[in-house]
């Protein structure tokens, strides 16, 4: 009989430098290397500094997220990849799919988007209405003096993600979220793209990140699909909050990991209170990343909020 053979789990770490880290960040990472290396996998560490003005190359909150990381214990496999430098291969996998015509450009403004009534998705995007696209079949010349985004179309479809941690979630692509952009008018290609490129051409085999972005997978998915990309497993991990329920977040400062650092020297005690609130452990202690490795299972995570112990 022949035996299977496995490829082995390869999981990455792949934050936005527009802010110092906070904890809510931390425990992802954690998460995520925990979860690869327990299933004797590879770890990878991506940088998704698209933005030239919210993220500069190799700019302060990049160094600094780098050092909180190796502050951690936390090692990543490979060589660091960073999103501003691979504009290139981003362009060829745009131009597949311009030549599926599935690409068209849009000239709406942002503000134009946002006044209309049309419902939002939860990152408060309004769902697209297609006028471009109906402009442009009526024969109606672009607005003067603007330069496009450029949209996917998508087909009136249910698409599916089975969640290890959410279960089943399904969208239906032109009503729950319509034709997205894949690359902005200053020329930046978009979030949904580099990150399907980037996951497929890095052999990422496995996603573990933030529920929030679970409601943008089902257009990830779409995008494997087209481009001939294998889906990863998925793993969306509820978000952090405080001690009164309140989300942290970066532009709050909240958990900041310049502030956890001036209280506590080592990391074995934020490493305790992340897995206290990810059920790894029964109480906040200080512990190693060595002493969690045994522990980790993803069954334990829990399905709703992760709440910091009280007085971290």
């Amino acid at each position: 009989m022949n035996e299977q053979i496995t490829a082995p789990v390869v999981g990455r770490f792949a934050p936005t430098p527009s802010a110092r880290l906070h904890l809510g960040n931390l425990m992802c990472a954690l998460v995520a290397w925990l979860s690869a290396r327990s299933q004797g996998g590879r770890i990878l560490l991506r940088v998704e500094d698209l933005d030239a003005v919210r993220c500069p190359f190799m700019g302060e909150n990049t160094r600094y997220m780098l050092d909180d990381l190796a502050w951690l214990g936390l090692t990543f496999d490979g060589e660091v990849l960073y999103q501003s430098a691979r504009s290139e291969i981003y362009e060829i996998y745009f131009e597949r799919l311009r030549e599926q015509g599935l690409i068209y450009p849009c000239y709406c403004s942002r503000a134009e988007l946002h006044a209309t009534t049309a419902p939002h998705l939860s990152d408060n995007t309004p769902i697209y209405d297609r006028r471009c696209l109906v402009r442009a079949a009526r024969g109606q010349a672009p607005p003067t003096g603007r330069r496009p985004a450029f949209r996917v179309m998508v087909p009136d479809r249910e698409m599916c993600v089975q969640d290890r941690l959410a279960g089943t979630y399904c969208e239906n692509l032109l009503r729950d979220c319509s034709d997205f952009v894949v690359r902005r008018a200053d020329g930046v290609f978009a979030y949904q793209l580099a990150v399907v490129v980037d996951d497929a051409l890095s052999g990422v085999s496995e996603v573990v990140r933030g529920n929030d972005l679970l409601f943008s997978t089902p257009r990830q998915m779409y995008l494997q699909e087209r481009l001939g990309f294998a889906a990863p497993h998925y793993a969306h991990i509820p978000l952090l909050v405080d001690a009164n329920g309140r989300r942290l977040s970066k532009r709050d400062g909240d958990g900041c990991m310049e502030n956890v650092r001036a209280k506590y020297k080592t990391a074995a005690p934020v490493l305790g209170a992340l897995a206290a609130a990810l059920g790894l452990i029964d109480a906040p202690e200080s512990v190693t990343l060595a002493d969690l490795l045994p522990l980790f299972d993803a069954q334990k995570l829990p399905r709703d909020t992760v709440k910091l112990p009280d007085g971290f």
